[in-house]
């Protein structure tokens, strides 16, 4: 049975939806459309999806402590409760 990490997925699958624009000053904003909220500033590219991902992660964790509703991205829904098997199944 393969290993799932449903939080890192659901990470990968957010950034992959993100959208970057070039500013004046050559420096880059960066967003993900689904996560409101959610932007970073950087002065590469690159630099800007660091923290783009940096800030998606802070986002989720708050959300995760307030319970805010999170969106479903790729059918993937981190607001379900978590299911536990009983101790005697193990």
């Amino acid at each position: 049975m393969a290993a799932q990490f449903i939080i890192s997925e659901y990470i990968e699958r957010a950034m992959a939806e993100a959208e970057y624009d070039k500013l004046e000053d050559g420096a880059f904003s960066g967003r993900i459309p689904s996560c409101k909220g959610v932007i970073a500033l950087g002065p590469t590219l690159h630099e800007c999806e660091t923290e783009l991902r940096s800030t998606l992660e802070d986002w989720l964790l708050v959300g995760f402590k307030l319970k805010h509703p999170l969106p479903v991205i790729y059918g993937i829904d981190l607001n379900k409760e978590p299911e536990y098997e009983p101790v005697d199944a193990v």
